[in-house]
């Protein structure tokens, strides 16, 4: 028996596996709230404490709903929203209340701010010992670049990732999702949840320093594992495979399709299965090394067969087949696809949709459970958890310190 939680409608979402978790968010834009969603996608109550302005990203329009950016919607379900003034003293106090009985703390201000105001993880890990504290940044606070401002895009182009991006000739091009800060937020997910592991032995909590520039690093498997063997710079190669081959992209009377053979096996089956067993035993072709040399010659060959089928129908059968091939979907058409929907991958909340999350858990499954908040739509009941007075909230709002309005 589940505590199932009132949802959206064909959801099923328990108290969750994280439940019991307080999380506290200082983060804005993308990389800490999407590491913060995951977590309250699973049951952690998570405060997001907005700046005065807010969170940028709520403007980063259009598409906009109710005055809220997409951009803000898709990454900030389930939390709970506050904006206080932590330039103010009086806002740092409130800070530090609500850190009473806190497991995690996420922010993403610039290296030496939190510092500055004294609540840095020095001070912190002394009144909080079983606090996890993570930062997330451009660069970090060390090295050539520490304590620099960067976006995904501009570490995009840094770490290499925009110069692997693109065809043949097109020069370096920027991912079409904000790749790097998505993964900064994976991995800052990951950290937090192995520092609560450790946490449990020790009862010690600790520091993360997670940053995008780091983390963009992580992703460029596997071309610089290619360059770390063979000395050579990795050029984009559009959709073919750097490694495999046939590992690409080719077009149908109907649809383009992509075709992966990963092994031997799936070479030889997927050639008997175009009924092109002839090609499997050409000695340009006869092992994935050979095919990957002679990539044109046999692309040449491919596109000539599969230009004379129905591509939706074709991966259907390869599919089946047990060989790995889809059809090239748009993001409307991948949305609304049939699978996405029996995987319960889109989550509906009143005029509210988005991605659900992929975490698939048997006893305490996760998910949307909330629309993301308006600017401090919970500022008066998070303080009122914390013990103060409704005279007490007064006073904040009139120090300016509880931000009713975002300001300009």
């Amino acid at each position: 028996m589940t505590d199932a939680l009132p949802q959206a409608a064909g959801q099923t979402v328990t108290a969750g596996a994280l439940a019991g978790l307080k999380v506290i968010d200082l983060t804005r834009v993308l990389g800490g709230p999407y590491c913060t969603m995951i977590l309250s996608d699973h049951g952690a109550e998570v405060i997001k404490i907005e700046p005065p302005q807010g969170d940028e990203v709520r403007a980063w329009g259009p598409p906009f709903l109710d005055g809220t950016a997409s951009y803000f919607l898709g990454v900030n379900r389930n939390k709970k929203s506050i904006a206080l003034d932590l330039s103010k003293k009086e806002g740092r106090d409130v800070l530090l209340r609500l850190l009473d009985g806190a497991d995690v703390l996420i922010e993403n201000y610039k290296p030496g701010s939190m510092e500055k105001w004294g609540i840095g993880y020095d001070v912190l890990s002394q009144r909080f010992p079983g606090l996890v504290h993570c930062r997330v940044s451009g660069f970090g606070a060390e090295g050539p670049l520490g304590g620099l401002p960067g976006y995904d895009a501009i570490v995009q182009a840094m770490v290499g990732l925009m110069s692997i991006n693109g065809e043949p000739g097109s020069g370096p091009l920027r991912m079409g999702t904000p790749v790097v800060d998505l993964a900064t937020g994976l991995y800052s997910c990951i950290g937090i949840l192995m520092a609560l592991q450790e946490r449990t032995r020790s009862g010690r909590g600790q520091y993360l320093d997670m940053t995008l520039h780091d983390c963009g690093m992580a992703l460029l498997h596997p071309q610089a594992a290619n360059h770390f063997l063979n000395g050579k710079r990795p050029a984009a190669t559009g959709n073919p495979h750097p490694n495999i081959s046939p590992y690409s992209k080719f077009r149908t009377k109907t649809c383009e399709i992509f075709v992966a053979c990963g092994n031997e096996p799936a070479w030889r089956k997927f050639c008997e299965f175009l009924g092109l067993e002839g090609i499997a035993k050409d000695p340009r072709f006869s092992s994935n090394g050979d095919r990957v040399v002679n990539r044109a010659d046999l692309d040449t060959i491919l596109e000539a067969r599969l230009a004379t089928e129905d591509g939706h129908a074709l991966c259907d059968r390869m599919l089946k087949a047990g060989l790995p091939a889809g059809p090239v979907l748009y993001v409307d058409e991948a949305v609304a696809a049939p699978h996405t929907a029996a995987r319960n991958m889109v989550a509906e909340i009143g005029e509210f949709r988005a991605l659900n999350t992929p975490i698939k858990m048997s006893r305490t499954p996760g998910g949307a459970r909330a629309a993301p908040p308006r600017f401090n739509q919970h500022g008066a009941e998070v303080l009122s958890n914390a013990g103060y007075s409704a005279s007490e909230v007064e006073q904040l709002r009139a120090l300016g310190v509880l931000v009713e309005q975002p300001r300009g």
